[in-house]
């Protein structure tokens, strides 16, 4: 296994077993190691049924989210492959559906995860999670947000992305057209039937239509019973401006998830109840992203260095809203030496399927050419994972 080291000034203990420890004020510097985490990459390497998707967002259903809680866990996929490989080649019928998901528990073998979706009479697969809401319009489907197990109610709350794609045959085509939240109860079981879908004000205009935001990129659940090391109460839910690649920050009290009148948005200098004056906080970042505390106090954005590209990158707070400092290379990725097409994609990290003193990251994968190269490199189209250790290694 490769290992790359980044000898750093100062030294993180690990990911915070709960307990905030002396606040560390650098932005700009960071102890540790990384390395590929092979058994968790080939977790999503399948040849029969799902065989590949982008998303993975992770849902600890016990709602803590430190590392080493080993519970039972929702993964969240988005566009998704399902059919059968056989000697590398994708077999005759096999299909695109927009949204999946899957359960894991315990260590990441083929035994501990299920893969679940929907399939027809006909055997046909189906999406799980379909738009119906007031606004939902003839078309849309659903790429999924980050989402959490909320402690006052038991539900789990899904953030999603309403999308339209005119031109099927182009993968790249799509728009995203508005937001909704999805909730159901946490021992609901797929489908989820169950299911009650809102729309949300969450789609962000902006000064020209392709300067939009949408929140729920990610979510930072900051409290106790979450595990947080230095818990607030709040619900952090960030999102971005697609074109300019910002970062935005919304918050809100566990008990009112559903009544977005109690949201607040962070404008640059205090939380305002108008989503329009909400602040670009920092840039350069990927659609989907993560947010997590450290042990010494600093909080670490994780994504993909200006959205599509080889670097895992991170940027140091010392509150969940910011002001971020510098980036931080992590981790280049190599998968476009594989095949030049091949595109690295929105990193984030992955804390209650973490070890402590670790932090599991994952990144996609998709084709630049993505039908064509379907064909030839089934199994390019799935999430990479890295693990970042803290310390002096």
């Amino acid at each position: 296994m490769k290992s790359s080291k980044f000898v750093i000034v100062l030294l993180l203990c690990g990911i915070s077993s709960g307990t905030a420890l002396a606040q560390n004020t650098d932005l700009t510097t960071l102890n540790f190691t990384v390395e590929e985490a092979p058994e968790w990459t080939a977790l999503f390497k399948r040849t029969s049924g799902w065989f590949g998707a982008d998303g993975v967002y992770s849902i600890p259903l016990n709602g803590s989210d430190k590392p080493g809680n080993n519970t039972k866990t929702l993964l969240l996929f988005s566009d998704t492959m399902i059919g059968e490989i056989k000697d590398g080649k994708p077999q005759p019928g096999y299909t695109m559906v927009n949204n999946t998901n899957a359960f894991i528990s315990g260590e990441p073998k083929p035994e501990n995860i299920k893969f679940n979706y929907p399939v027809a009479i006909n055997g046909k697969p189906l999406t799980t999670f379909i738009p119906n809401t007031p606004n939902t319009q003839k078309g849309e489907y659903y790429w999924l947000g980050d989402g959490f197990v909320n402690e006052t109610n038991g539900k789990v709350y899904i953030h999603a992305y309403r999308v339209r794609n005119d031109k099927p045959e182009d993968v790249w085509a799509f728009e995203e057209k508005g937001t909704t939240l999805i909730s159901f109860p946490k021992n609901s079981q797929p489908p989820f039937k169950d299911q009650k879908q809102m729309d949300t004000p969450f789609f962000i205009e902006g000064k020209t239509p392709t300067d939009y935001g949408v929140l729920g990129s990610a979510v930072f659940v900051n409290t106790e019973k979450a595990g947080a090391p230095a818990p607030d109460g709040h619900i952090y839910v960030y999102g971005t401006r697609t074109k300019n690649k910002t970062l935005l920050v919304a918050r809100v009290q566990p008990k009112d998830y559903e009544d977005f009148t109690k949201w607040r948005y962070w404008d640059g200098t205090a939380w305002n109840t108008d989503i329009n004056k909400i602040a670009d906080v920092t840039d350069r970042v990927s659609h989907e992203l993560s947010v997590t505390p450290l042990a010494d106090g600093r909080y670490i954005l994780i994504f993909q260095e200006d959205g599509i590209g080889n670097n895992v990158s991170a940027r140091l707070s010392t509150t969940p809203y910011g002001p971020f400092g510098p980036v931080i290379k992590l981790y280049e990725t190599t998968v476009n030496k594989e095949n030049k097409n091949f595109l690295p994609y929105n990193a984030k990290a992955h804390p209650n399927l973490s070890k402590p003193g670790e932090l599991l990251v994952s990144y996609n994968v998709i084709s630049f050419d993505f039908y064509n190269d379907m064909k030839i490199y089934p199994q390019h189209y799935r999430p990479r994972f890295v693990r970042l250790k803290f310390g002096d290694k």
